[in-house]
């Protein structure tokens, strides 16, 4: 097969092979090995490729794309570089898609090689087609765009390349396509500033995050909601933080939201700012930010008991998260009647809401339940259980109904909810003075696909491994657990049969 390989690269590099002749080395390269295509591949074979591109024919464009998405697999991306610069630079004028994305995917391998990256820095024809890339109408060839100069990005070099030379007016330029293009650009800025203290520097020097701050706090609602997604995820490095922090954007961000009440319009952006100080309290202080940013709080609260499903799933989602660690337990602990009121709001939420808002619900009960063994202070395991008793009047038992519905998705939800207070001496004695509770467990038969099965396994693992299990489910129910983990998840009992003469 190589040989053939050999053979067809050479009737392409001769002369303009027939479609036939195409096809046929398109399936000959993928059943070739890398390595052995790399020794019989020559820049002249390549080069003809390439030359086939610029042809106003379909066919026969989409068949050298790839073979070439192959050939270009065996070679070096240094080699690449310095060998087909020309042809890179063409690919990003093609007008074909496929031809954009196939160079261009070329770039985000040299961008990954140490040596291969120096020699794009000095082609800054290259990198100022890249960056028009990211005003293309396909999406695909934008991604990929910001992706290589992401990665060129990487060094002080390419930082100086793309903020400290004329590339940043390509940049403005681009920007001014469209709002799309102009959300693309914001994109490539919080994916490099997120890197280091060094990147956000020169990101920031650049005016563009200031930009994307001033669009941020502006008025148009729209533009809001979309800018605070990519500065949460400036916010979730240390040295974004600290940047946002010393620009005021959290304290701005509160403002907005205690301003909210009065705007008809603030559906479309609340989520989003409440999803950012809910990131923040996970990656710093729950407490830090509850205490510093009251407004927060208590929107997460008028949002969870408001009658909006779409404000209730954020307000819960938040809530979960805040709740994940014991500090943010504690913050929600305080605020006393309240959020008890709140859980038994969110246990009917868990009954009887739509499907998702229901799932939602669940996911944020298992982990505002769920506590480490090393934390299971008196005081914790004290809460936890009035929390829990908080959801309903018969808690265990609305769980349990959710678990046996024909749903696979809260079948599962309730599952972990039961894992979450499973290691909790409370929960177990629930459990066990629930009648057929026990039993319920260790049952494999109501499982019916991989998913529940998983998750009864880890219910199962959660009581099997706690060290209090024992004591109170007393011996048998102790060693069924202790089987059914040994078993593993998926066990089948064997059954036996006997065979009886003259049956069929």
């Amino acid at each position: 097969m190589a040989e053939a390989v050999s053979e067809l690269l050479e009737r392409a590099a001769r002369r303009e092979p027939a479609m036939e002749e195409l096809r046929a080395l398109q399936l000959a390269v993928q059943a070739v090995p890398l390595t052995a295509l790399r020794a019989r591949l020559s820049e002249r074979h390549l080069g003809a490729l390439f030359g086939l591109l610029s042809v106003n024919d379909r066919e026969q464009v989409a068949a050298c794309v790839s073979i070439l998405e192959r050939l270009l697999q065996a070679l070096d991306p240094l080699y690449v570089i310095q060998n087909l610069k020309e042809e890179l630079q063409k690919g990003l004028f093609h007008p074909e898609d496929s031809v954009k994305i196939l160079t261009i995917s070329q770039v985000g391998r040299i961008v990954e090689n140490s040596d291969a990256v120096a020699e794009i820095l000095t082609s800054p024809e290259l990198l100022q087609q890249i960056i028009h890339c990211i005003g293309g109408e396909k999406i695909a060839v934008a991604k990929e765009a910001i992706k290589s100069l992401s990665g060129i990005a990487q060094s002080q070099e390419g930082l100086e390349a793309l903020f400290v030379t004329r590339l940043l007016s390509d940049l403005r330029d681009v920007m001014a396509t469209s709002d799309v293009v102009r959300y693309r650009v914001y994109e490539l800025i919080v994916e490099i500033s997120s890197v280091s203290a060094e990147s956000l520097n020169y990101c920031a020097n650049s005016g563009l995050i200031g930009e994307l701050i001033g669009e941020l706090t502006g008025e148009d609602v729209l533009v809001r909601a979309t800018c605070i997604e990519m500065v949460t995820s400036l916010a979730l490095t240390p040295h974004g933080r600290q940047y946002l922090a010393q620009q005021g954007v959290m304290d701005k961000i509160s403002n907005i939201i205690v301003g909210a009440e009065s705007d008809p319009f603030s559906g479309f952006y609340l989520p989003g700012f409440v999803k950012f100080f809910g990131s923040l309290a996970v990656v710093d202080s729950p407490q830090q930010i509850c205490e510093r940013y009251p407004a927060f709080v208590d929107k997460v609260f008028d949002m969870a008991e408001s009658q909006d499903p779409t404000m209730i799933g954020v307000a819960v989602d938040t809530l979960g998260i805040l709740g994940s660690n014991v500090e943010g337990k504690q913050v929600l602990e305080k605020t006393r009647s309240r959020f008890q009121k709140l859980l038994k709001r969110i246990g009917q939420q868990a009954k009887n809401a739509p499907t998702e808002l229901r799932l939602r619900c669940l996911d944020a009960i298992s982990s505002l339940l769920y506590l480490p063994p090393e934390q299971q202070t008196e005081d914790l395991l004290r809460m936890t259980e009035s929390w829990f008793s908080s959801l309903s009047s018969q808690p265990l038992e609305l769980f349990r109904s959710i678990s046996t519905q024909p749903f696979p998705d809260l079948h599962c939800g309730a599952l972990r909810v039961f894992t979450a207070i499973a290691n909790q001496p409370w929960a177990q004695k629930l459990m066990l003075n629930s009648p057929g509770f026990v039993e319920y467990i260790v049952d494999r038969s109501v499982e019916p696909d991989k998913a529940s099965k998983d998750a009864k396994y880890e219910l199962v693992k959660a009581l099997g491994n706690s060290k209090t299990i024992a004591e109170i489910f007393g011996n048998q129910y102790y060693l069924r657990l202790r089987a059914y983990l040994r078993e593993g998840p998926y066990y089948v009992k064997a059954v036996a049969t006997t065979a009886v003469e003259g049956a069929e």
